[in-house]
């Protein structure tokens, strides 16, 4: 069953209605209708939601990791995965250093 709406729906005005309304705003000297150029420009409000992409995107993968290991991290509470993430790109990190300088 589907349900009904108890909104009014949006009643677009006629040409000659939207003939009316245009030339009152352009004749307000406070409001000036947008440009095509600016109307170009507009981008929806919907596309500008929610977190921006990022540089580099991380990758799904499964993995197999001790009880041991899992208890601890989960036992940190909420943002486990990431200080785990955290905590694995330090090692890398580290070791690229050793490697470095075992090559230097």
């Amino acid at each position: 069953m589907s349900k009904s709406s108890n909104k009014t729906p949006i009643q677009m005005p006629s040409v000659a209605e939207d003939r009316k309304i245009t030339a009152a705003a352009k004749a307000d000297p406070e409001a000036r209708p947008l440009t095509n150029a600016q109307l170009a420009q507009m981008v929806p409000a919907k596309a500008l939601r929610g977190r921006p992409p990022l540089a580099t995107t991380k990758q799904l993968v499964s993995v197999r990791y001790s009880p041991e290991v899992l208890a601890y991290f989960r036992s940190t509470g909420e943002g486990w995965q990431a200080r785990m993430d955290g905590v694995l790109k330090r090692y890398v990190e580290s070791q690229s250093r050793r490697r470095l300088r075992g090559n230097a």
